[in-house]
Order: structure tokens, then C-alpha cells, then sequence
């Protein structure tokens, strides 16, 4: 398909937003526990745990993805814990393997606005609610959520960009087979390579745009919600 007079492939684009929609879900998922346990903790480990969280960040994302692709080679520890749920399929150069590698890479992005927005969640609330007999599952729904409601809109849209546009993780675990694990950032690497600028420009100006407009939105909406609240 062409856009702009331009050879342009899709399916790299198609396969990130999946990736990235799956992602997103499943740290939101796994992330809303521990940010809430990481918010709740008054021991000193908690420095360590924060800082085990964090380590993607200052991690160069190839020695994150040279370790994933370890625990995930057919005897690695990854592939065995999941074959006790009765996984056996494979999980280094699969969408399975990139979404893993996509969670832990992008987990710093759902924990930690989570982990803010709980700690800003006065304890008084929910000693109250407590009080009148309401379960734990209770005061979370009608009271943590909505006043978090920010720091899930944050983490989803951070963990989502990021996901995007990460590629060395990518590389790392998921290669690059076209079709199955080839998304946009290596897909424009591959143009740049074979010095088909016109393509990688394409593809990035593309990202660029959506990225901006992500940030847009979510800005947009926070700017509103602070508004209702005020």
C-alpha cells in the first residue's frame, strides 16, 4: 500500500499496536497490586523494590533483553515456570516473547504513576469506609480508583507509548521475522539500513504524530479532570 507516493508496509504497524495493546492491559493488570502493596510498604526493603522496579530505566534496554532471552530459551526459568500452567509453546522470536519482554520493560511506566496516585490516597478514607463494614475489594472500587483515576490514565498512556517504541528488547527477544515479530522501530531500522530513507521517514514521522497525539490526549484529560475537581 502507498501513502503519499510512498511503499509503505502495515503490518508492522498493526503488530506494535497489538503488542502494545496487550502490554498495556497486562501491566495494568500485574502493576495495580504492586504499586498498591508498594505504596502500603513500611519496611526498608521497600528502597530496594523500588529500585528493582525501576531498573529499566537506567538499564540499556539490550542487557535487559540479553537476560530475557536467556530465561526464555527453551530451559530458562520463564519457560518453565509457564510450562506448569501447561504452556509449551515457544517463547524467544514470538508475539508471546515480545509481550514479556514488553512487561518487564515497560513496568517502571505502570508502577510507578500508580504508586503516586496511591500514596496521595489519605488513609483516613479508608479507615472510614472500613468502619462501615465495607470489604477491602469494596473500598478499593469506590474509592481508590476514582481518586487514582489519574495515575491509571498516566500509566496506561506511558506504558503503551513506550512499548511503541522500544527496540532493543524487541530485538533481543523477538528478532526480526517479518509478519511475526518485525514492528516499527525495526522495521524503520531495516530502511535505514537498506538506505530507503523515504520509508524510515515515513514510518517515523507517523510515529511521531501518534505519539504526540497520545501525549495530547492524555494531557487533555488530566487538565480536565483537575478542572471537575476543582
Amino acid at each position: 500500500m502507498t501513502l503519499f507516493g510512498i511503499e509503505i508496509e502495515w503490518t508492522p504497524i498493526w503488530l506494535t499496536l497489538e503488542i502494545a495493546t496487550i502490554t498495556t492491559l497486562v501491566l495494568l493488570v500485574l502493576g495495580t497490586p504492586l504499586a498498591w502493596w508498594m505504596a502500603r510498604m513500611k519496611s526498608s526493603n521497600k528502597v530496594l523494590l523500588e529500585a528493582l522496579v525501576a531498573l529499566p530505566l537506567v538499564l540499556p534496554p539490550t542487557v535487559l533483553g540479553f537476560y530475557l532471552l536467556i530465561a526464555m530459551n527453551p530451559n530458562g526459568m520463564v519457560t518453565e515456570t509457564l510450562s506448569w500452567f501447561g504452556y509449551e509453546g515457544q517463547l524467544t522470536f514470538s508475539k508471546t516473547g515480545l509481550v514479556i519482554g514488553s512487561v518487564f520493560y515497560s513496568l517502571p511506566f505502570a508502577v510507578q504513576p500508580l504508586m503516586h496516585a496511591f500514596e496521595t490516597i489519605p488513609n483516613r478514607l479508608l479507615d472510614a469506609a472500613a468502619t462501615l463494614r465495607a470489604s477491602f475489594l469494596d473500598r478499593f472500587r469506590t474509592i481508590v480508583m476514582p481518586l487514582a483515576r489519574r495515575g491509571f490514565l498516566t500509566a496506561a498512556t506511558l506504558s503503551f507509548a513506550h512499548t511503541v517504541g522500544e527496540f532493543g528488547v524487541v530485538l533481543m527477544v523477538g528478532g526480526n521475522i517479518p509478519g511475526e515479530t518485525r514492528m516499527v522501530s525495526i522495521a524503520i531500522f531495516d530502511h535505514v539500513e537498506s538506505l530507503e530513507y523515504a520509508q524510515a521517514h515515513l514510518l517515523s514521522a507517523m510515529m511521531l504524530v501518534f505519539s504526540l497525539a497520545v501525549l495530547m490526549l492524555v494531557y487533555g484529560l488530566n487538565r480536565k479532570f483537575e478542572v471537575k475537581v476543582g
